[in-house]
């Protein structure tokens, strides 16, 4: 019975996303972006690192788009299909951890928050304050400089500041589902908290859930481009943002176009993936939005 409720639910998400215009864009967009980073160690057809020569037997430095090299090369030599490939991996895993632990933490408090009020309400609320008085960048550059340069210390810096506006919302609604009578005849029936907070006010909010975690994975992809181009991102994990940073610090950026245009792209494609698939969930969340 558990797994068939879990079925419907998901064929309902999916019945949401496909049912909107650019809901379907955004799900393919998506999806291959998850299969490009799946299956990347078998499509990348170079080692990323590998300073590679071409058919004259030279280095192949800022080789522009050709039949050997479909994107082009860095100034190292490097296949910059084989990095984008690798890259996309990174991202996607950076984008999809600290978007759905985010939004587990937010929708968490938010809950918590919003059935129990009183003084938790209050210590929450203002602790959810707190952080969003912290700004993402200098965070970052505190916790690289205390423990060093490493992919899971900016999944960690992510986590600890994106979760706060998911919080605030799901607080919102929850504080007016409270107060329904099918959650005052779950308390007169003796429900636990536990089982009236994630059993019954939290399917109701599923589908703002699932929108701010699409909020919160396309600022994730975002912040984590940025660290990565200041340089703060871990140099052992090839990004898009990383490989902005290698280009910059290279000096080649007027030159070799190809090495700029394909992270900007393969970022843009995303996030607007990301806010697209969002859209679809803001019309379920705000009705009023369909009669525009």
């Amino acid at each position: 019975m558990r797994l068939y409720r879990i079925r419907e639910i998901f064929v309902s998400q999916v019945k949401i996303i496909t049912r909107h215009r650019f809901g379907n864009f955004g799900a393919v967009v998506l999806l291959f972006f998850g299969l490009v980073g799946l299956f990347a160690p078998y499509l990348a057809p170079h080692d990323p690192w590998e300073s590679l020569r071409g058919a004259d037997g030279k280095l192949a430095m800022l080789r522009p788009p050709c039949l050997e090299f479909p994107l082009g090369t860095t100034m190292m030599g490097r296949d910059i299909l084989s990095q984008m490939i690798q890259a996309t991996r990174t991202t996607v895993i950076i984008g999809l951890v600290s978007g759905l632990i985010s939004i587990l933490i937010g929708a968490n408090i938010g809950l918590l928050s919003a059935y129990y009020g009183g003084r938790l309400d209050e210590i929450m609320m203002r602790f959810t304050d707190i952080i969003y008085g912290m700004p993402f960048l200098p965070f970052l550059i505190v916790l690289i400089s205390l423990f060093g340069r490493n992919l899971w210390y900016v999944i960690i810096a992510i986590c600890c500041i994106i979760w706060r506006t998911s919080a605030r919302v799901v607080r919102a609604q929850a504080l007016s589902i409270r107060q329904r009578q099918f959650i005052l005849a779950a308390k007169a029936r003796g429900c636990s908290d536990i089982r009236i907070i994630y059993g019954h006010i939290m399917p109701n909010i599923l589908p703002l859930m699932l929108l701010y975690t699409a909020f919160n994975i396309a600022w994730s992809v975002l912040a984590e481009a940025g660290a990565s181009f200041l340089g703060f991102s871990d140099p052992n994990h090839l990004t898009w943002g990383g490989m902005l940073y290698n280009l910059w610090i290279s000096g080649k950026i007027r030159v070799a176009w190809w090495w700029f245009a394909w992270p900007s792209i393969c970022i843009i494609l995303l996030v607007s993936a990301l806010v697209f698939i969002s859209r679809a969930y803001e019309e379920v969340a705000n009705p009023r939005l369909k009669q525009r």
